[in-house]
């Protein structure tokens, strides 16, 4: 590593020190020798005792800057690998980091653009009107229609520290998984899964995309708006969209003097996630409190805004189906069924004794279940069932866990708005009639008719097609059965060699035995052994 490496890491290195984050590496797994060191680094001491470990953790990442800031978000949403009080705590972190000079946002808006801000936008506003981790968001208008807007704009300078953290992240990471094997945090996997989320973060060209499928999904929807994206003025490093004027979903003194509905406002906020993933397949995965509104318009028939659509998850159809199906089974108390199901899906190792998991699930998720339903916590279940499958060998699939962050996102909102929300009773009717559109007669008449393009385009070559698959069945009968022959013929080859080779061998050890007294057949042994060897060789080395 280069000098500002090193500077670097010692950087880290002291600031996670003087946190007292050590304390977190369990006592057994710290060898004399490093207990030694460590208390002779006394400059170097936790000034923070009176802490609880999350809290040191969490200004730790504050006091490391952006990438800890974000890396620290990230690692909130692993509810599945991190203890509970660390990952309430991080989950502390916001999106409130110093703001960077407007001089330089403009600078790097022009270069980014190929043109004075002048030409393109009016009222630019150098102040800032909100700073994340990796970007800032200034306000404009658009010259062009006098459209209002906002731009956002990547921190200057930030993938060099960014690649630097990374890199260094990476190295601590290897050590400690060397240090601590079978380490259940995976240390490896979680900042290979952090680099490559920080990386589409820093593409705002991706934001742009998936910020205009999502709004083309809810195109005309009453309960979800996403701002409009000017594609034309994106780039990697610029974004700029329609700027929207709502209610923050966390400030629920301003929605009720509003005179919003929250209980339909909670309900619509769950109908919305689970429209998302069974109708679209898409899904906004980063809907914290900074990130959705509320819309002034309409109280009594509220509508959601969603922005930042940096981080969303997609969901294959087997995926959706089998938790669908999941759901469904939880609603009933089915832990059988949630236990086939995890195996039908691979999800665990196909030899997992079903009955084994059925008990671990029952005794876990059976005392929740023994609360009112609408003080349940739906995405509690589903950590709970993560944590119990991983004891069986399941490896949490990225869209799962994205799946889970929002869903625990979603229902904490759905509950600050309205504390009665029964997610449970508000999703089921959902569920099931998606499960009646997927299943049955009609789902059977939709799948004909979407394949019937395909089928009247390919019925003029269908005389062809068959004629070549019957023949390439044929070939490949007559290459099993040259192949099978082959194999027989070369085990047969290799039982008369091995035959030959214990048999020169039992001739060599009987010669040697006859030879102090019968030499002349002790010669006569060992010629014939030697044959045998060599013909019982050559039966086996041949192809």
């Amino acid at each position: 590593m280069i000098l500002r490496e090193w500077r670097r890491f010692y950087t880290i290195g002291s600031v996670l020190l003087r946190h007292g984050l050590d304390e977190l590496i369990p006592r057994h797994w710290q060898p004399w020798p490093v207990r030694l060191f460590r208390r002779s680094l006394f400059w170097l001491r936790n000034r923070y005792p009176e802490q609880s470990r999350g809290a040191r953790l969490r200004h730790a990442f504050e006091s490391l800057g952006p990438v800890f800031i974000k890396f620290g978000q990230m690692l909130s949403t692993r509810r599945d690998l991190l203890p509970p009080d660390l990952a309430e705590e991080l989950a502390m972190l916001q999106d409130r980091v110093p703001s960077f000079d407007g001089q330089l946002a403009r600078e790097q808006i022009e270069q980014a653009l190929g043109q004075p801000i002048e030409a393109l936008f009016a009222d630019f506003d150098q102040q800032p009107l909100a700073s994340a981790s990796v970007a800032q968001v200034h306000t404009a208008r658009l010259k062009e229609n006098n459209a209002e807007i906002v731009i956002k704009v990547i921190r200057p300078d930030i993938k060099p520290v960014i690649n630097d953290d990374i890199r260094l992240m990476r190295l601590c990471a290897k050590i400690v998984a060397f240090l601590i094997p079978n380490n259940r945090l995976r240390p490896v996997e979680v900042i290979e899964e952090y680099r490559r989320t920080l990386l589409d973060e820093l593409n705002l060209m991706s934001e742009a995309a998936n910020a205009i499928q999502l709004r083309r999904n809810f195109e005309n929807s009453s309960h979800l708006y996403v701002p409009l994206v000017y594609s034309d003025y994106c780039r990697e490093s610029v974004l700029v969209m329609e700027r929207i004027y709502g209610i923050p979903v966390s400030d629920r003194a301003a929605l009720e003097a509003n005179g919003t509905d929250l209980k339909l406002l909670a309900e619509r906020g769950v109908e919305v996630f689970f429209t998302q993933v069974f109708r679209d397949s898409f899904f906004h995965a980063d809907m914290h409190p900074g990130n959705v509104f509320v819309s002034y318009e309409h109280p009594h028939d509220p509508q959601w805004i969603g922005i930042d659509c940096g981080i969303v998850g997609t969901l294959n159809r087997q995926d959706k189906r089998y938790l669908a199906e999941n759901f469904l089974a939880f609603f009933n108390r089915d832990y059988r069924k949630v236990a086939e199901l995890h195996v039908q899906s691979g999800w665990v190792p196909p030899d997992t004794k079903v009955e084994e998991f059925e008990s671990a699930l029952r005794t876990v998720l059976e005392p929740i279940f023994a609360k009112p339903l609408a003080e349940i916590s739906f995405g509690q279940v589903l950590l709970n069932l993560f944590n119990t499958a991983r004891r069986f060998n399941m490896h949490v699939q990225p869209q799962l866990v994205l799946l889970q962050k929002t869903l625990l996102y979603i229902e904490g909102l759905g509950r600050h708005l309205y504390p009665q929300l029964d997610l449970w009773q508000t999703a089921k009717p959902f569920l099931e009639h998606w499960m009646r559109q997927q299943i049955g007669p009609k789902a059977a008449w939709r799948a004909i008719k979407e394949k019937a393009p395909f089928w009247a385009e390919k019925l003029p070559d269908m005389p062809d097609l068959i004629y070549d698959t019957l023949t390439q069945v044929q070939h490949q009968q007559h290459m099993v059965k040259g192949l099978y022959q082959q194999y027989h013929q070369q085990h047969r080859r290799h039982a008369q060699g091995r035959f030959l080779l214990g048999a020169g061998a039992t001739l060599l050890l009987g010669s040697i035995l006859l030879l102090p007294t019968h030499e002349q057949l002790a010669s006569a042994g060992l010629t014939i052994s030697i044959i045998c060897w060599l013909n019982g060789w050559w039966k086996i080395s041949r192809r």
